[in-house]
């Protein structure tokens, strides 16, 4: 089991924290979004990890020595969505997590014992403007929506099984070979394959993808309630 850090983005909704660093670096009280990852994955006996790199990737040179991670550079990281990221990648993309970098975990999901190609998912009460995931029974992914939709959300965190990482990258060259993929997501591949796939759903509410400064700081104001809630407590 290996991992695949997709960090090539430029982070531009969370500017200025992104005018010198890669998003993943973005630090949540202190601790770079993605260092906490690696650290997850580390703890969770996952050792093989690869970063793909893109804006800015010199500052994420240091995670080679300190983690021992391996770094790809995405060469079209300025022009391409993160389809090309994965397809930078593809040759090791054999029962992995998927993980995109702007992702901050309050507590760790990773786990080395899964059977099954999975979403960690988050669930929302009310409609918001992202990938929904419909299940059925043993929770089971039976339908994907996109737009305004409540429930089951992707939340940039998901593993595949090598069976299931081989038709993902046969459809990703297919895209790449035939189609405008500029601006498409790597999950285009796995709208077009889901139903045929046994996928599951994990809900996993301590995922929190940061896409602007108030959302960062919404989250580490909700961290520091946590923290003097549970000080109380004890």
């Amino acid at each position: 089991m290996n991992a695949i850090i997709l960090a090539a983005g430029m982070g531009t909704r969370l500017r200025p924290l992104t005018n010198d660093i890669p998003k993943c670096l973005v630090p949540v009280n202190g601790e770079p979004m993605v260092e906490r990852q690696i650290r997850f994955l580390k703890e969770a006996g996952i050792d093989d990890i690869t970063l793909v790199s893109g804006y800015r990737r010199e500052k994420l040179d240091y995670l080679k020595e300190k983690y021992g991670v391996s770094i790809v550079f995405n060469t079209q990281y300025e022009v391409c969505n993160n389809i090309w990221s994965l397809y930078s990648v593809m040759d090791r993309f054999s029962d992995s997590y998927v993980v995109e970098g702007d992702v901050y975990m309050t507590e760790n999901c990773f786990t080395d014992q899964l059977e099954h190609s999975t979403y960690f998912s988050v669930w929302h009460e009310e409609p918001v403007n992202e990938w929904g995931l419909e299940v059925a029974g043993g929770n089971r992914l039976e339908t994907i929506n996109i737009g305004h939709v409540r429930g089951f959300v992707m939340s940039g965190i998901s593993y595949w099984t090598a069976a299931d990482c081989s038709r993902i990258v046969e459809r990703i060259q297919e895209i790449v070979a035939t189609r405008d993929y500029t601006n498409l997501f790597w999950d285009q591949a796995i709208l077009e394959l889901y139903p045929e796939m046994d996928i599951q759903v994990r809900r996993f509410d301590e995922l929190h993808e940061i896409d602007t400064e108030l959302e960062l700081r919404a989250l580490e104001y909700s961290l520091s309630e946590q923290k003097t809630q549970k000080s109380h407590v004890l």
